[in-house]
C-alpha cells in the first residue's frame, strides 16, 4: 500500500472518531432535553414523538437501498420483530429512568451493556468467553454495585428501569448479531422502524397531554437531533470499521456527568465515579480481548457485528 493509500485511510479515521464524538454529544444533549421532559409528561408520551425522528431517518434510509416491502422480507420474521420490540420497551425503560436518576449515574449504569453482551452471547450464539475476559464482565458489574451500594445512588425504580434497559439494549445486540447471520442490514433497520413505530405510537397515544410551544421546540429538537445523530454515525461507521471508533464511545460518561452538572446542578460523587472507570476499564478489556479473538478467527467464521 502506498504512503498516500495510508494518509488517506489515516485521515478518514480521524473523521470517523471526530464525528463519533460528535454524535455523542448530540445524543447526550438529546437526553438532557428528554430528562427535562419527562418531568412534566409522560414517559411513553415522549418516547413515542422521539421514536417518530428515529422511525422516520430509518425509513427514509431503507427506501433509498429498497423499496420497503422488499426491504420486510425477512428469513426470521419473528425475530426481527423481537428486536424492534427490545428497543421500544428499552428506551420506555431508559426514559423512565431518566426521571430519577441523575444523567452521570445512568450513563454509567448503561455502560455494562457490552458485558451483558459478552454473557449473552454464550447462550444465544454459541460462543465462547474465555478466563479474562469473564473475570473482566465481573469486574464492570463490581463497579455497577459501587455505584448503587448502601448510601450511594437510592435503590428505587428508577435505577431497576435503568438496570433493566442495558440488559434489553444487550439482548437486542445479541439477536441483531443473530439476524445478521440472515438478513440484511436494510430489512433489520426497516423492523427496527417499523415495529418500533407501531408499539411506541399504539401505546403513547393513550397517554397523550397538549404541550406548551416551548415543549413543542424542544421535542422538535429531539427529532432532528435523532436523524442528525444517527446520520453521523452512519458516516463515521462508512469511515473507519465499529471495532476502531467503538471504545470511543465511552466519551459518553464525561460528557453525561459534565451536563448532569451544567444543567440540573448535580455532581456525581466521587466513589460513584469511581465505580464508573471501573465499568468503563472493564468495557475497555473487553473490547481489546474482542477484538484480538476476530482478528485470530478466520474470516469466514466470524459473526458480524451490530453496525
Amino acid at each position: 500500500m502506498s504512503v498516500t493509500a495510508l494518509d488517506g485511510r489515516s485521515d478518514l479515521v480521524g473523521r470517523a472518531i471526530f464525528l463519533t464524538l460528535v454524535t455523542i454529544a448530540v445524543f447526550g444533549a438529546q437526553d438532557a432535553i428528554s430528562k427535562i421532559l419527562v418531568q412534566e409528561y409522560s414517559t411513553f408520551q415522549i418516547t413515542m414523538m422521539r421514536y417518530w425522528g428515529f422511525a422516520a431517518f430509518s425509513l427514509v434510509l431503507v427506501m433509498r437501498q429498497a423499496p420497503l416491502r422488499q426491504a420486510l422480507s425477512s428469513r426470521v420474521p419473528a425475530l426481527q420483530v423481537l428486536r424492534g420490540s427490545l428497543l421500544i420497551i428499552e428506551i420506555w425503560c431508559f426514559a423512565r429512568a431518566l426521571q430519577s436518576v441523575p444523567l452521570g449515574e445512568l450513563q454509567a449504569i448503561s455502560l455494562v451493556y457490552p458485558l451483558l453482551v459478552t454473557l449473552f452471547a454464550i447462550p444465544l450464539l454459541g460462543e465462547k468467553v474465555g478466563v479474562f475476559r469473564f473475570v473482566a464482565v465481573l469486574v464492570g458489574f463490581a463497579g455497577a454495585m459501587v455505584i448503587v451500594r448502601p448510601g450511594g445512588l437510592p435503590l428505587d425504580w428508577g435505577v431497576a428501569f435503568a438496570i433493566l434497559s442495558s440488559v434489553l439494549y444487550a439482548l437486542y445486540l445479541v439477536i441483531t448479531r443473530k439476524v445478521s447471520r440472515y438478513d440484511s442490514a436494510a430489512t433489520s433497520m426497516a423492523y427496527t422502524g417499523v415495529v418500533g413505530l407501531v408499539l411506541s405510537s399504539a401505546v403513547g397515544v393513550f397517554f397523550w397531554h397538549n404541550m406548551g410551544w416551548m415543549d413543542v421546540l424542544l421535542v422538535c429538537i429531539i427529532m432532528v437531533t435523532t436523524c442528525v445523530g444517527h446520520g453521523l454515525m452512519v458516516f463515521a461507521l462508512s469511515m473507519a470499521p465499529a471495532s476502531v471508533i467503538q471504545p470511543f464511545n465511552y466519551f459518553s460518561l464525561p460528557w453525561a456527568i459534565l451536563l448532569s452538572a451544567v444543567v440540573f446542578g448535580h455532581w456525581i460523587d466521587g466513589i460513584s465515579l469511581i465505580g464508573a472507570a471501573i465499568i468503563v476499564v472493564a468495557g475497555l478489556v473487553v473490547m481489546a480481548r474482542e477484538r484480538m479473538r476476530k482478528v485470530a478467527v478466520p474470516a469466514e467464521a466470524s459473526l458480524p457485528g451490530h453496525e
